[in-house]
């Protein structure tokens, strides 16, 4: 390999001895990054350094996106980024970057939708190839080193496009063209008129058609959670009644529960099951989707009262708490699938390890409950020799497994729980996959919003501290001197300006922290963040708002998001957020934008309705029945905490709840919704103030009268 004359290409002082090169990526926070700030290849972090340097020595970008927990970006950086020959070709023909995409989604999904339509396809990792003006001309996702089964290979990849780069300018220059031409134009049929009920039982019958009526989730392999699509079909049930949607929701909750999906050891959901049935996952887990179905488990227990739910709920929550928290009382992103270079390898367990560490009773029961075998119970292992490895997985849930069992349902939980934390202890020797501890805030929010559902829900006070420690870490470390929200902290440091999905989702998470608290200084936060937002990211033209902010970074392009993918769309969150504050604070101007919101994509939501079941949640909402609550206050605090138990005890998603007390909240209420300056308690109890669809009715003592008041579609 040819020497490197770039001084930051010196051996590192600092970690010569474990390694061969260090190049600009080790001054970086992100862990993503730091992953590969020991390969031979020349990186640079996204900034204008690398865009000059490209500029002046005339030389095409290599722009690679990735994630800390990617399997894939793991497999090409072992086989291509740090490979010394893939390295001086890279380093020869092109100034190399490299983004996490979780630090800034605003450039991967720009350039995700170059890859998708140049290639039809996406994925992570995410190459691009451009032009020193950020101008793409060719785009994949993972290149080994040599060309293979139709691939191309990173080193005849690097001498095509050097060719072309000298030789053929003008092709380059036309394909560049082409591609921002296309990245520029409108979304067909974004407008239309607003939405209707018609649309939500078209989104219920589409789903209805992609439902998998054996295994669940809506595809065959691979499956993905989706739980927006259960929130969606739990709202469609409860208007409708049909128990078709709700089947499609108990059935998919089921069947990720007993899979091997759910960690049975540890607890928390890994990221999407490679087969149709939930048994072998991409074992990765994302602190966004254990706050999503967390949601959707904690609904499904408040509409169907089913204890499994609940249980769920908690077990995802105290592997967040136990794992995923930071000191400083923010959540951490990731865990990743791999471990010893090898996916899945700590959750993975022969039969023999299970006999050598359970006592022979509870290393039965495990070996027959979770279909372990000495062949492995998975596919991948099928043709290995004896004792190969077994992912734990159930056919049904524990306590109904005394009829297989010559024990009572009693005895098999203690049984369970007694060979589960020494599975856990013996697991927890092993060395564990990578964490990715960046905090995001984004996926913050989510999480503190699953926190607050699950604490009103279950009474549980513990999840209440949790969200709100996490909630005051962001407001204190996560903002700028302006009081603008940053996207990430990490060793100490917050940085990067949020992004859409940073406001709209924290917003969701104040909101209901609030809710669950009922301190006003959330609310008012949350009000303000939104004002904010609404000033540096709506659309003045077409309504919604854009990913990046007005003074954000200059990109190819400047795009609005609202498909609802791994996480909901910030405007699907957004526009929900707008209907609650609206409804809280009597304010018809956010109503208002949540209107234009819902006519501004409504075209969009049309052509294939089923890819917005976060956004229809606001739909749902606004068509009604929906509520507006207000309890005020006596002297009497355990009435009004009465009022809410029964309160949070029922399946009732499309409402508000605001509490006027006897202290100094009722001012600052009273300020931020000036309309509930007449609300008074009433024959010195704690009085409730129902308005249902624009109506109020009488105020009431009867919290029984509530409930039937809020059960009355």
């Amino acid at each position: 390999m040819s020497e490197h004359s770039d001084p930051m290409w010196k051996y590192s002082e600092a970690s010569k001895e474990n390694h061969r090169y260090s190049n600009r990526l080790i001054n970086e926070k992100s862990p993503y990054l730091l992953q590969h700030a020991h390969n031979p290849v020349d990186w640079h972090a996204w900034g204008e350094e690398a865009f000059e340097k490209a500029e002046r020595e005339d030389k095409p970008i290599f722009l690679s996106i990735g994630y800390s927990t990617c399997h894939w970006c793991h497999v090409m950086e072992k086989e291509s980024f740090e490979d010394d020959e893939v390295a001086g070709s890279m380093n020869k023909v092109f100034i190399s970057i490299k983004v996490d995409r979780e630090e800034r989604p605003d450039i991967d999904h720009i350039y995700m939708t170059v890859c998708q339509l140049m290639t039809g396809g996406g994925g992570w990792p995410l190459n691009i190839i451009m032009t020193p003006d950020k101008k793409p001309f060719f785009a994949g996702t993972y290149f080994p080193k040599h060309s293979q089964h139709g691939r191309i290979g990173l080193l005849d990849l690097s001498q095509r496009i050097q060719y072309l780069w000298i030789n053929d300018r003008s092709q380059i220059q036309s394909t560049t063209q082409t591609v921002v031409s296309a990245l520029r134009q409108p979304p067909e049929g974004s407008g239309g008129p607003a939405l209707d009920i018609d649309v939500l039982k078209t989104t219920f019958e589409s789903l209805s058609q992609r439902f998998d009526p054996k295994s669940g989730g809506f595809s065959d392999a691979p499956k993905f959670p989706t739980p927006h699509n259960l929130l969606f079909l739990l709202r469609y049930w409860r208007r409708s009644r049909d128990e078709r949607a709700l089947q499609m929701v108990t059935k998919t909750l089921d069947k990720m529960r007993l899979g091997g999906i759910f960690d049975h050891i540890g607890f928390g959901f890994h990221r999407y099951s490679t087969d149709a049935h939930w048994l072998t996952p991409h074992f990765e887990k994302m602190l966004y989707d254990q706050a999503m179905l967390a949601l959707a488990y904690t609904e499904a227990y408040l509409a169907t009262g089913k204890a499994d739910y609940k249980k769920t709920v908690e077990e995802v929550l105290e592997y967040v708490l136990r794992d995923l928290t930071s000191p400083e009382g923010g959540f951490y992103s990731a865990e990743d699938a791999d471990s010893e270079g090898v996916e899945g390898k700590f959750y993975l367990w022969t039969l023999d390890e299970i006999r050598n560490v359970l006592p022979e009773k509870e290393a039965k029961f495990v070996e027959n409950a979770f279909g372990v075998f000495n062949l492995g119970n998975f596919k991948e292992e099928s043709t290995q020799s004896l004792n190969a490895t077994n992912i734990l997985h159930l056919k049904r849930p524990i306590d109904k497994l005394s009829k297989e069992f010559d024990f009572s349902p009693k005895e098999i939980e203690e049984i369970w729980e007694k060979s589960r934390k020494t599975l856990f202890q013996v697991r927890e020797k092993r060395i564990h996959p990578h964490k990715d501890d960046k905090i995001l805030t984004d996926w913050n929010g989510l999480m503190i919003a699953a926190l607050a559902t699950a604490a009103r829900a279950f009474g549980n006070s513990g999840y209440v501290r949790a969200a709100t420690s996490a909630a005051d870490f962001i407001l204190a470390k996560m903002r700028d001197s302006n009081g603008r929200l940053l996207r990430r902290y990490r060793l100490g440091e917050a940085g990067l300006s949020a992004h859409v999905d940073d406001y709209a989702f924290f917003i969701w998470g104040l909101i209901e922290l609030y809710e669950s608290t009922f301190e006003t200084k959330y609310l008012r936060v949350a009000l303000d963040l939104n004002a904010d937002f609404v000033k540096r990211f709506w659309d003045q033209q077409s309504g919604g708002f854009f990913f990046t902010a007005e003074d954000g970074e200059k990109l190819l392009v400047r795009t609005k998001e609202i498909y609802d993918g791994a996480t909901p769309s910030g405007n699907s969150v957004a526009a929900m957020n707008l209907v609650k504050l609206s409804r809280i604070t009597g304010s018809p101007e956010l109503e208002s934008l949540a209107s234009s919101m819902g006519r501004g994509f409504a075209g969009a939501v049309r052509q294939f309705p089923s890819a917005y079941t976060q956004f229809l949640l606001h739909v749902d909402f606004t068509l009604g029945p929906s509520c507006e609550v207000v309890i005020v206050s006596s002297d009497k605090t355990h009435e009004v905490e009465s009022i809410l138990a029964k309160l949070n005890s029922v399946y009732s998603p499309n409402k508000v709840v605001i509490v006027k007390d006897s202290d100094m909240n009722t001012q600052e209420i009273d300020a931020i919704a000036p309309y509930l300056k007449d609300f008074r308690a009433i024959n010195q109890q704690a009085t409730i103030y129902i308005c249902r669809n624009n109506s109020c009715e009488a105020p009431t003592n009867d919290p029984d009268r509530m409930l039937t008041l809020l059960n009355t579609n």
